[in-house]
């Protein structure tokens, strides 16, 4: 990617983040309130993830499971996992626990569209193309995302930590890396207009909409 192509995302990135936060403030200080009402913990779960150039940070999420979670079991989270909290639930199907991910955004941690970011102990193990991975901005969303928007149903509830390193982990890369080497930001567009549509017929679908 070139460096006017960074600077042009980075803009769009900007922009867009920060109308999003905005626009979305009082969703997001509803939702906030929700989750310190209905579950002890604080409001935000903030993971440590693998950034751009191997850098890690702190992704911002919503938190949907229950407090001291990774300590009761592994990074992923299968169907029907104790630790999800039942607000969790819904947040998780409305994507509503990614919308903090535009706080990352702003700071210049992640891109609204890059590769979605991972734990260490898994971008520990990229080689190959898989490098390439690091050397954009992760994203928001991205081709894996929408591929495995409904990640818990690929994964089953028994093992699902092997599960998702053996049948997510190696697309998921896959598709990482034919992002960043095919990168455009009519790309980038379509991948975000394909997420939000998605996300829409997907709550629509929950709601019982037809």
């Amino acid at each position: 990617m070139k460096l006017s192509d960074r600077l042009l995302k980075r803009g769009l990135d900007l922009v867009v983040s920060i109308v999003g936060i905005i626009v979305l403030a009082p969703l997001l200080l509803s939702v906030g309130i929700v989750i310190k009402l209905t579950s002890p913990g604080p409001v935000f779960y903030r993971g440590v993830r693998t950034g751009l150039y191997g850098k890690p940070f702190r992704l911002m999420k919503f938190r949907t499971i229950v407090q001291d979670a990774e300590v009761q079991g592994g990074p992923s989270t299968g169907l029907d996992d104790a630790r999800v909290t039942s607000v969790g639930r819904v947040l998780r199907r409305l994507k509503f626990d990614e919308l903090p991910n535009l706080f990352n955004v702003v700071i210049g941690e992640m891109s609204l569209v890059g590769p979605r970011p991972e734990v260490p102990q898994y971008t520990a193990l990229y080689t190959g193309d898989e490098k390439l991975i690091l050397t954009v901005r992760p994203g928001i969303t991205d081709l894996s995302s929408l591929h495995f928007i409904d990640l818990q149903s690929h994964i089953g509830a028994v093992d699902v930590d092997a599960n998702f390193e053996r049948l997510v982990l190696p697309e998921k890369n896959r598709l990482r890396v034919e992002y960043v080497m095919n990168w455009s930001l009519l790309g980038d567009i379509k991948i975000l207009a394909r997420t939000i549509a998605r996300i829409f017929l997907s709550g629509q679908k929950s709601s019982g909409i037809h």
